[in-house]
């Protein structure tokens, strides 16, 4: 009975060994595994691989890019939220997490949704990049791609560029989309971009007077890396708002040359005009131009044309 027994163990074992092996090589074929063993050639022995097998094993089952996670709720690695990275710690292979880049943009919104309730962020541009973006003329082209260019520049030289754009046109046509967009392929390069719907943020200022809110949402906004002003020109106007609110965040953001983003219904002719209402009915044309050269002197304006998107969901 005991030679059975020894030659069913045998096979067992050659069977395992074999396994093993298959293993073994499947692994070595990573890309990634390969560059971590080339950049540690002559520290990795027959000893240490096969004492680090297991956590090759448990790096190659897990998913390193997460740039297309649904959510991090969602992630399908050990760690929710965290990429392996292959480390070799005092002469053992071994792995470290770190976030992804979904958990960082996820945590960055989480933030931003904190220090500012009026923070705007559609569900349909949550992960919207600019490759959703909708082209059917050549307008809409030119747009993508000054969008594009945008982006570019910064993966390019590691620099925002100075001016923003100013994108003026009618209801649903895809202004908001693109900051959103935009704001979404900026958090990909670890740039924080705040985008705020103009009249709740006001509102949302209003209503912290008096509180120490109000100085710690007003400095979060104007000293956002990239501001993203959506609606402005429809929000409800007073001295106070346009003069101590928005007038000083554009006027530091101007000399700081920080990138502005502003959606707008008006153009500029049409939103200087807007500016130069008073709460009481009067006019007050020089405060308006005043505020429209800082507008001008930090964007770039662009017509978004094209048909209402809203119409076609």
């Amino acid at each position: 009975m005991k030679p059975i027994q020894n030659e069913l163990q045998k096979q067992m074992d050659a069977k395992f060994q074999e396994r093993l092996q298959s293993i073994q090589e499947e692994l070595l074929k990573d890309p990634v595994i390969q560059q971590f063993f080339k950049e540690n050639e002559g520290a990795i022995t027959r000893s240490v691989l096969e004492r680090g097998l297991g956590k090759l094993y448990e790096f190659k089952n897990q998913q390193q890019d997460c740039s297309k996670c649904p959510s991090v709720q969602q992630c399908v690695n050990t760690i929710n939220g965290f990429t392996p990275k292959l480390s070799l710690t005092r002469g053992l292979i071994d792995l470290e997490y770190t976030p992804c880049q979904q958990k960082r943009i996820e945590d960055e919104r989480r933030h931003t949704e904190k220090m500012i309730a009026s923070m705007h962020m559609p569900k349909d541009v949550l992960r919207a990049t600019l490759s959703d973006v909708r082209v059917y003329s050549e307008d809409r082209e030119n747009l993508l791609q000054a969008a594009q260019n945008f982006v570019d520049q910064v993966k390019q030289t590691g620099e925002l560029p100075r001016k923003g754009f100013y994108l003026y046109g009618d209801f649903g046509v895809g202004k908001s989309f693109l900051i959103g967009a935009i704001a979404n392929e900026l958090a990909a390069l670890q740039i924080q971009s705040v985008v705020v719907y103009v009249p709740e943020f006001l509102r949302e200022l209003k209503n912290a007077i008096g509180t120490p809110q109000l100085e710690e949402k007003f400095d979060f906004v104007k000293k956002a890396p990239v501001l993203m002003l959506d609606d402005l020109g429809a929000e409800q106007l007073s001295e106070w708002t346009r003069d101590e609110i928005l007038g000083s965040i554009l006027h530091y953001r101007m000399a700081e040359q920080l990138p502005t983003f502003i959606t707008s219904n008006l153009d500029y002719s049409g939103l200087e005009v807007f500016f130069t209402q008073t709460a009481r009915g009067g006019q007050d044309p020089i405060k308006a131009k005043r505020i429209m050269e800082r507008i001008k002197a930090i964007t770039e304006p662009i017509q978004v044309e094209g048909l209402n998107l809203r119409d076609l969901t």
